[in-house]
């Protein structure tokens, strides 16, 4: 595994023409097996590809093979949007965070996979950790969480640089003011931790609505923009960031748990980095989930929503630990990291931090914005913060 794997190649698979769904109630499983092409905008399939292939050889009468591909999550929504347009879909499943997911959603490209009539998928109420269930809420009942963690914001540093590791928000901005080009993180639309470093600076600075980005972030705006001054550039996603702190080309940025350990089980990022969080930071939540575009024929439908419920069997989420990507990853209950493969036990073991349990355990968990108030916080981000000449 590689940090180029989980990022965004670009390309589809052959196009094919595929009917109009007519709604997973009426669909039925298929007589014949039926191939199956996946899309990845999150770097979920380093959490997911294994179960998904344990499926397809445990249904073989269903999958007669399964297509992996990848994709950038801001380029997606068009290009699907392009193809249902053309009656020419060759997309079966998307793997994604909650940026195409929104994306998706305000452009009415999902098929509508809540409440479940025909009993394909358990009740999910009842198998989702706490905050995998309120995750869920986000998806509009259009979007299944399959993988979850508590993500940040947190801070990543390199100690031998940072002698005073910023305790504040308003000590971080004085950190990057008298480093100029030192602290550096990515664009929102695009990169996990940039969207978590957004969504958390309201509960940091004590802004009037952390869920309204238009009425309620007047501190969040302003702080960006001057933050804005002492950047020099914001990567097009998280690898690159990580690769530049790796190089010692940055000294500190923002990332979540699992930027923070599987980058440096991968040997992207020095393995004495540390980590630190804010004075009075909220986790902001994060998920990954499975959406179906509309298009898809009925059979299809009803081979993935039977993939989907074999995802979210404990056995199949225990392969969620990764090496430490989405830390923990597990979204539904009962799944330790003593069911995981021995290389996911031993990444841990290794890279993991013990301070890790108590942070979670002991701060609380919010959830993202909902999906048009996260496009609207985007949007304002890339023409007023980045786009604003220094």
């Amino acid at each position: 595994m590689s940090i180029t794997r989980r990022q965004a190649l670009g390309g589809l698979a052959g196009m094919a023409v595929l009917p109009a769904s007519g709604g997973f109630a009426q669909a039925a499983l298929p007589t014949s097996p039926v191939a199956i092409n996946v899309v990845d905008v999150a770097g979920n399939l380093a959490l997911t590809q294994k179960a998904i292939e344990n499926y397809r050889q445990a249904k073989p009468e269903l999958v007669s093979s399964i297509t992996f591909t990848k994709a950038p999550a801001p380029e997606l929504p068009g290009k699907i949007k392009a193809q249902q347009a053309a009656g020419r879909l060759d997309i079966d499943l998307v793997l994604t965070g909650t940026d195409a997911l929104s994306a998706g959603l305000e452009q009415d490209l999902w098929v509508k996979l809540l409440p479940d009539d025909t009993g394909s998928l358990p009740k999910l109420e009842e198998i989702y950790l706490e905050p995998a269930a309120r995750m869920l809420t986000l998806g509009k009942d259009h979007g299944v969480v399959v993988t979850y963690y508590p993500s940040g914001p947190l801070l990543e540093y390199m100690p031998e640089k940072v002698k005073t590791v910023p305790a504040t928000a308003e000590e971080l901005l004085g950190w990057a003011k008298e480093n100029p080009n030192r602290f550096l993180y990515a664009r929102p639309a695009n990169s996990g931790p940039g969207r978590t470093f957004l969504m958390g600076l309201p509960y940091l600075l004590g802004d009037a609505d952390p869920k309204d980005p238009v009425k309620g972030w007047d501190k969040t705006w302003a702080y960006l923009k001057e933050l804005h001054k002492y950047i020099e550039y914001y990567p097009t996603g998280t690898g690159a960031l990580m690769k530049e702190l790796g190089e010692g080309t940055r000294d500190l940025t923002v990332t979540t748990t699992g930027w923070d350990i599987n980058p440096r089980v991968l040997g992207v990022v020095p393995k004495e980095a540390k980590v630190a969080a804010l004075k009075g930071f909220h986790w902001v939540a994060d998920a990954h989930y499975m959406c179906v575009p509309k298009g898809v024929s009925d059979e299809k439908l009803a081979v993935l929503k039977d993939l989907m419920a074999f995802l979210l069997t404990p056995e199949q989420q225990a392969f969620t630990y990764d090496e430490g990507y989405f830390y923990p990853g597990p979204a539904v209950k009962g799944v330790t990291l003593d069911m995981a493969p021995q290389a996911s036990k031993d990444a841990i073991a290794e890279f993991g931090r013990e301070e890790y349990a108590d942070l979670i355990a002991n701060n609380p968990i919010e959830l993202p914005l909902e999906p048009a108030a996260m496009v609207t916080a985007f949007r304002i981000w890339d023409e007023q913060v980045a786009a604003v000449a220094k």
